[in-house]
């Protein structure tokens, strides 16, 4: 890496400083990538919707994960194993967890195509080169990729820098947490042609106890830019190991012990020191746009995602029967168990196309669009080293279980101005997804086909006059299981998931104010949830449930209220309901599974309320001091809707001091948590009876209290 950071400095001192146009080409339309505008709303599109600026994403840029920088957007709320936003992180949007919120970079799916999870630790500090942001609330508009099911969001690196730069930002903070980050643009080299790139290195030992993180990452992009047409060909690669710390903190722990780690103490004696996640992805994507009038434009994408890895632990007392051996005779002595060390791998390809063709006029925009993709995934574990090393051979292979799954979707969108004041919108999408799964690790002779086709039809109307906009909207998403949904009853798969939503929204913006109000409902049919049941190998499984919904307001609005002030605030009121709910609770002592009926209890893990604010301060010339903050009410950790299940609801206050020497040179030094506040925005539950008494365990994943981040920015 140090090699990499060199030779990247040479290239950009051989450059001359200087930027360069395109003699006689006027039109910049070509600054605004096609394959982002075909999957991203526009002004008037009637969804919900927040767009960062370059500007606004490196302001929040601290060092932490992609939900951290969107903490502060309406209806989101983002966790963290590690407890200080650096490693694995998780984002909901309006209660919609990960797995239903699409993620595209540059229009190019990013979402997990089997457990349709985003693992942003894969691409470390990919926000350092993101010129832009979309985040969609609701189904908003039609997509590439999985998990397109209440939120969305599109980030975009593809924007042309026209002027040179190089960039070295550096953060040192709390938890031994620094990032290192080099970047340089070219701008237009011999008329045509860009150059842009990007090192970073992030490393944390986080705020729970050996939740250590260590990240890498390359991005490279090449284009060429004429009048009518543009080449780009993006690298970008991401390694991480981290310390696991996906175990979280049972109740009577975090009274004593809130950085408690269990993870690795399986071992004895002291806690194994490799129980980590080792994974390396890399992005190839190459975009070829094409404008044949001023009303045609087409773009043709290809895309390939390479990722490998696994993930180690110590286990003991394992059952060599479980890995595939038969027991042991020790002369005589019949052993049937072992401590172990073993990988569990993931060696996986994803790869396809996406495309579109645009038509533009003075009234009317049409998008026809969409994409082929194809996943292939091997599952496969390994026995490294065993107690009982002549009862288990080398690097033994216990399961190896392939995957595979191809993607097909076609949209169509037509936006069309009615007069002066009215525009309607109407968003057609087929999607086809075929899944075969050759096998799981605990149910190896499970065998899944299944092919599903669905329609997700969208419309909606705009009103505009003067400053103020005014719509109602209405979208349709479907979208099959999840892999470990598979893993469940023979005698009853797991059905798609629907979803109906009805959006009206008025919003008013001038050159120093805005604020909006929104108004939604998520209606639900046969969405997954945890009830407490179990699959066939007794592991909880994902259940449909008929009726479920989201009903909820969302406010925002903010200003330049003088030349040193100005405020940004938002706040979601929700109502998240499970129409009727039938809980399962083991019985251990007479075996089975006991029920409990709810008749309108709250979906797990949906706050009634959350809440953001910043305010900005300009108390000097180029000194400037930002406070935020951020409330979440209260979350229940499963469907029952019960206090003693529950995650409390938090407060936390942060603040930042920045100053800038001229445009060449900035600092800042952010506190977060000012009041260490104790707080927990994630964390799990479950329950069983056992001595003729219910008993339930809560594990939770604690943040850390009052922590800081000091930063240096130097731009050339």
């Amino acid at each position: 890496m140090k090699n990499l950071f060199s030779g990247l400095i040479l290239l950009i001192l051989a450059v001359p400083l200087r930027a360069q146009t395109i003699p006689g080409f006027n039109d910049t339309s070509f600054l605004q990538p096609v394959e982002i505008n075909t999957v991203r709303a526009g002004d008037k599109t009637p969804v919900a919707k927040t767009n960062l600026s370059r500007q606004q994403i490196e302001q929040n840029n601290i060092g932490q994960d992609l939900p951290f920088i969107l903490n502060q957007t309406p209806s989101v709320v983002a966790n963290s194993d590690a407890g200080n936003g650096i490693g694995y992180t998780g984002l909901r949007i309006r209660g919609t967890d990960a797995t239903r919120i699409n993620l595209t970079l540059n229009g190019i799916p990013f979402n997990d195509a089997e457990s349709q999870g985003s693992f942003l630790v894969n691409i470390p500090d990919i926000s350092s080169s993101a010129g832009s942001i979309q985040i969609q609330r609701g189904v908003g508009t039609s997509t590439n990729g999985v998990g397109s099911f209440g939120g969305s969001v599109n980030l975009s690196t593809n924007e042309v820098n026209t002027k040179q730069s190089l960039e070295l930002s550096s953060t040192v903070g709390s938890f031994y947490s620094f990032k290192n980050t080099l970047k340089f643009s070219s701008g237009l080299l011999g008329k045509h042609f860009t150059l842009d790139g990007r090192m970073s290195q992030i490393r944390s030992d986080g705020y729970i106890d050996r939740a250590s993180t260590r990240l890498e990452s390359f991005y490279g992009s090449a284009a060429y830019i004429a009048a009518k047409n543009s080449l780009r060909l993006n690298v970008f690669t991401g390694k991480e190991k981290t310390y696991q710390a996906w175990n979280g903190i049972d109740a009577a722990t975090l009274k004593t012990n809130r950085r408690y780690n269990s993870a690795g103490t399986e071992a004895p004696g002291q806690p194994y020191n490799n129980e980590t996640d080792n994974y390396r992805q890399t992005h190839y994507q190459l975009f070829y746009n094409h404008k044949f009038t001023n009303r045609w434009k087409a773009n043709l994408a290809a895309f390939l995602t390479r990722g490998k890895g696994y993930y180690e632990q110590y286990k003991a007392g394992e059952s060599l029967d479980a890995y595939g051996l038969p027991d042991y005779n020790d002369n005589g002595n019949i052993i049937t168990a072992t401590d172990l060390i073993r990988q569990l791998h993931l060696d996986n390809y994803f790869y396809g196309s996406i495309f579109s063709a645009q038509y533009n006029s003075s009234n009317r925009q049409v998008i026809v669009g969409g994409g082929i993709t194809q996943y292939d995934g091997d599952h496969f574990g390994k026995v490294i080293k065993a107690a009982l090393q002549q009862a288990v051979p080398i690097n033994h292979k216990w399961y190896d279980n392939d995957a595979v799954k191809k993607d097909y979707s076609f949209y169509t969108k037509w936006t069309e101005e009615l007069g002066k004041h009215w525009q309607t919108f109407i968003d057609l999408q087929v999607r086809k997804a075929n899944y075969s799964i050759n096998g799981f690790r605990d149910n190896p002779g499970l065998m899944v086909d299944k092919k599903y086709t669905f329609f997700n039809p969208k419309a909606g109307l705009t009103y505009s006059w003067k400053n103020m906009q005014a719509y109602i909207s209405y979208g349709r998403a479907t979208k099959e299981p999840n892999r470990d949904d598979f893993e469940t009853s023979t005698m009853r798969l797991a059905q798609p998931e629907k979803l109906d939503d009805y959006e009206a929204g008025l919003e008013y913006k001038t050159g120093k104010a805005n604020w909006g109000i929104n108004f939604y409902f998520m209606n639900y049919k046969d969405q997954l949830v945890l009830t407490g049941e179990v699959n066939d190998v007794g592991a909880y499984t994902r259940t449909n449930i008929d009726k479920s919904y989201r009903a909820g307001i969302e406010l925002q609005g903010g200003g330049q209220i003088n030349k040193w002030l100005s405020a940004n605030a938002n706040l979601t009121l929700s109502r998240n309901k499970v129409k009727d709910f039938t809980e399962f609770i083991d019985d251990y002592d007479s075996g089975g599974q006991q029920t409990n009926f709810y008749k309108k209890p709250d979906i797990a893990f949906s706050p009634s309320l959350t809440g953001a604010y910043s305010i900005n301060i300009i108390p000097a010339k180029r000194t400037a001091l930002n406070l935020m903050g951020k409330y979440v009410s209260r979350q229940y950790l499963d469907n029952t809707q019960q206090k003693s299940r529950s995650l409390d609801g938090f407060y936390t206050q942060d603040i930042r001091a920045s100053y800038e020497w001229k445009k060449y040179a900035s600092m800042f030094l952010q506190v977060n948590n000012i009041f260490s506040k104790k707080y927990e925005p994630n964390g799990y539950t479950f329950s069983y009876i056992y001595g003729g008494e219910l008993a339930t365990e809560n594990y939770y994943f604690p943040m850390a209290p009052v922590n800081w981040v000091l930063g240096i920015n130097i731009k050339l």
